[in-house]
């Protein structure tokens, strides 16, 4: 199956929105018919058990996967009908990803790595590492600049990457379940820089964890929960009490999924 034919735009205050997702892995459904859409600015958490679609469904709303019935928008244009080249491009430019492991290349300096998407695009290499220290240092990481990832703690690697997807000033970050690698107190705290940065940027996050994650679920303004091939929706109270946003909002999502496994994701720098 391919995509399905564009029928009707999405609301101009969507920066990403997605209608009847589908997706299956060999014949396993993953993603059955899910709908949502993220203002810009905003924090969306999607969360639910290992194996619930929640990867998958950041990997189509990034460009990496086409869903094989639905539609993808991004600022109004359809991702969905793009060309590879031009979904590359779009990850590159427009997209910012943090996976579950840092993936970073063992041969560059954290300074390097988080400058990638800076240099793949033609930025000067004096311009690319002003940048990429700036957001280190933002991240409490500017001291490990010249050091590699080997020298390196996890908690550590794990803020290069989110280093990395903030570096050029991306419109939506993908995060699959960033603090999973890392210890509790390591990872409320690289959640919380990764959401301050988002909201004093007007990034809009989509977010991963899982069900019990309460750290993710503060975090986010809306969450969208994922579980036996079907969605839920619901308004989350309390982002502000628990000191990592502003607000919460009702949530207008439909959403439904399964998937027979959550493979990890590289990083379309």
């Amino acid at each position: 199956m391919t995509a399905a034919t564009t029928r009707t735009a999405p609301p101009d205050n969507d920066v990403l929105w997605a209608r009847s997702l589908h997706y299956d892995h060999g014949g396993t459904p993953a993603l059955a018919g899910v709908s949502l859409g993220v203002a810009q600015g905003e924090i969306l958490a999607v969360t639910g058990p290992r194996g619930s679609g929640k990867t998958t469904l950041l990997k189509c709303l990034s460009g990496q996967l086409l869903p094989q019935q639905g539609e993808v928008w991004f600022n109004s244009g359809p991702v969905h009908t793009l060309s590879p080249g031009a979904r590359e491009r779009l990850r590159r430019d427009r997209f910012g990803w943090i996976g579950t492991r840092p993936e970073l290349v063992p041969e560059l300096t954290a300074w390097e790595n988080a400058a990638l998407p800076l240099l793949l695009a033609g930025e000067t290499h004096r311009a690319a590492r002003r940048t990429a220290v700036e957001w280190l240092e933002r991240l409490d990481a500017g001291d490990i600049a010249r050091r590699r990832p080997g020298a390196l703690p996890q908690e550590q690697r794990q803020r290069v990457a989110i280093a990395r997807a903030l570096v050029a000033g991306p419109d939506v970050v993908f995060a699959d379940e960033p603090t999973a690698p890392l210890r509790r107190a390591e990872g409320v705290q690289a959640l919380r820089t990764l959401v301050a940065a988002a909201r004093s940027h007007g990034i809009s996050v989509v977010l991963t964890g899982p069900e019990d994650d309460a750290a993710v679920t503060g975090a986010a303004d809306r969450t969208l929960r994922l579980v036996d091939g079907r969605g839920t929706d619901g308004a989350r109270a309390g982002a502000g009490a628990r000191g990592y946003g502003d607000g919460a909002g009702e949530a207008g999502m439909d959403a439904g999924a399964t998937e027979n496994s959550e493979d990890s994701c590289s990083v379309s720098a």
